[in-house]
């Protein structure tokens, strides 16, 4: 355990069982809590205008704001459908939305971590209520999480940013670890995170929230708090008492502004998912929002957007892909001009130069090539050209194969399914398959007969 003696003996305190007599502090109304101003030697509460706060537990500070931005906003139930797939009715009531933010103790999770400042902001009078819950000491914890647990029951929506990963699974540890508070669970998590990640990535690469303040919001918070050296400056402000209080108090404003900064990527989310048709946002923004409304399976939506951002050109790479993705929505949706379109743009010089297995790309002209082999044999009744495409494909295979390492899962697989279709399409009419008279891609690989894939090879063709 490291750290001073006085913050190892407070974590063990932290962790001792309350007595029997302090459980009904659980079920204690709101009036029940007592609030006073700070005293004359707290310089934290003075400098943030924060007050004392105690319950059957003990005390902690309280640090209360309102913000005129961002305004409320009426959750959009179509929208609420594509950030959070599944949450009840509940979630499209606004007064019970909770935006939540922790600062700990530590990155890594477990137990040995502490939410020291629990950062809470929801709608009130038009504008933004944040309120803050930080323990001065880690004895002041369990009055802390008995606060929390009373917002929590106000409030059964939860929106964070990386919640669903870090702070709620590091709350939900810290109160099992109290043994004696348990909070009501929310009836729906709404984690920004990763829907953020699908929209957005591609054009910024970092999806880090003041990343997408500057970048997609519009605003820049200025100077502020790496998110590294947060637990360091509380635990100087343990051993250093109230002369380390005003670094301290940047967290508190660093906090704040995660809070506010995540409202509004809410409401921006929120319009993105509800009327996607009426954005104008860069092509790579167009094509994350249509790959985030394919994965929650609005097809229409996602396919308007999948031309859009084609139209308004892609990268060579990502413009192939969207290429790939939107021809297999066609195909779903039984737009087959469409979808053969697409495959014959995939397709356009695919024997030209080989596929290696290490440029997706490439295969997907490959599997472009498959899919036209499958058109023109079911739907179109040509064999002769749909086993043409398939030999085109395999001859392909086989040239990167030659150039490149030994081929990887996916188009090893790619090569058996070609090889099946064109046996099948060799086959005569009335006759048994017999051998497919088509050299695998490993014959082309001297010195790589003994892989893993390369014996699936052998055992399908018997190849010794």
């Amino acid at each position: 355990m490291s750290g001073s003696p006085k913050i190892q003996w407070a974590r063990l305190a932290a962790l001792k069982p309350l007595p029997r007599a302090a459980l009904s502090a659980a079920a204690a109304p709101a009036a029940a809590r007592e609030a006073s101003p700070p005293a004359s030697g707290d310089s934290l509460a003075r400098l943030l205008g924060g007050e004392r706060v105690g319950n059957h537990y003990g005390e902690f500070l309280r640090v209360q704001r309102w913000f005129s931005e961002p305004a409320e906003f009426t959750p959009v139930p179509r929208a609420l459908e594509i950030l959070a797939p599944g949450a009840p009715p509940a979630a499209a009531d606004p007064s019970q939305w909770m935006f939540l933010d922790t600062e700990t103790t530590g990155l890594a999770g477990g137990t040995g971590t502490y939410a020291f400042l629990v950062g809470m902001a929801w709608w009130e009078s038009g504008g933004l209520r944040v309120e803050q819950l930080f323990m001065r000491d880690f004895d002041q914890e369990h009055s802390l999480l008995l606060e929390l647990a009373g917002r929590l029951a106000d409030r059964r929506v939860l929106v964070t940013f990386n919640g669903k990963t870090f702070d709620w699974p590091l709350l939900e540890t810290r109160f099992r670890m109290t043994r004696q508070i348990e909070p009501r669970l929310p009836v729906a998590h709404l984690d920004l995170l990763h829907p953020a990640r699908q929209v957005w990535r591609m054009r910024l690469g970092s999806v880090r929230l003041a990343e997408l303040e500057r970048e997609v919001l519009g605003f820049d918070r200025g100077p502020d708090l790496w998110s590294q050296m947060i637990p360091q400056l509380y635990f100087d402000y343990l051993r250093g008492g109230e002369e380390a209080a005003p670094p301290l108090a940047d967290v508190f404003r660093h906090n704040q502004m995660d809070l506010r900064g995540l409202a509004t990527l809410a409401a921006r989310m929120m319009d993105l998912c509800a009327h996607p048709e009426r954005t104008e946002a860069d092509p790579l923004d167009l094509y994350g929002i249509s790959r985030l409304l394919r994965n929650r399976g609005d097809r229409t939506r996602a396919r308007q957007l999948y031309e859009r951002s084609l139209e308004a050109g892609l990268p060579t790479a990502l413009d192939r892909a969207a290429r790939r993705e939107l021809a297999a929505l066609a195909k779903r949706d039984g737009d087959l001009p469409r979808a053969v379109d697409l495959w014959q743009q995939l397709s356009a010089g695919a024997g030209a130069g080989g596929a290696s297995a290490s440029e997706p790309e490439d295969l997907f002209a490959l599997e472009a090539l498959e899919q036209l082999a499958l058109y023109y044999e079911r739907r179109v009744r040509q064999p002769e050209r749909a086993a043409g495409l398939a030999r085109e494909a395999l001859a392909a295979l086989r040239v990167g194969a030659r150039t490149t390492h030994p081929p990887g899962m996916r188009a090893t697989r790619l090569a058996e399914r070609l090889e099946k279709r064109l046996r099948r399409l060799e086959r005569p009419k009335g006759g048994s398959p017999g051998r497919p008279g088509i050299p695998c891609p490993q014959n082309c690989l001297p010195g790589h007969e003994k892989t893993r894939y390369g014996a699936v090879w052998q055992a399908r063709t018997g190849d010794k």
